[in-house]
């Protein structure tokens, strides 16, 4: 498995094959599908993404589909 590094995270398992930009954009998608997210029902960070689209929350139970990436819409 390929290694993190501290300047390109998660993206430095492509290596230099796509870029810069690239690999900053996932670097930012990754980071925030990787977070908890707040809880629509329960309002409690709890929320995990299982797949594109399905979210678990571990407070109150709850499985829902919404966005793919993050629950709420980033400015």
């Amino acid at each position: 498995m390929a290694t993190k590094t501290k300047k390109i995270k998660a993206s430095g398992r492509f290596k230099s094959g796509y870029g810069t930009n690239v690999r900053g954009r996932l670097n930012k998608v990754e980071a925030l599908q990787r977070k908890k997210q707040i809880c629509p029902y329960c309002s409690k960070p709890g929320v995990e993404r299982q797949s594109a689209g399905i979210w678990n929350c571990r407070k109150c139970g709850k499985k829902f589909a919404s966005h793919s990436y993050y629950l709420e819409k980033q400015a």
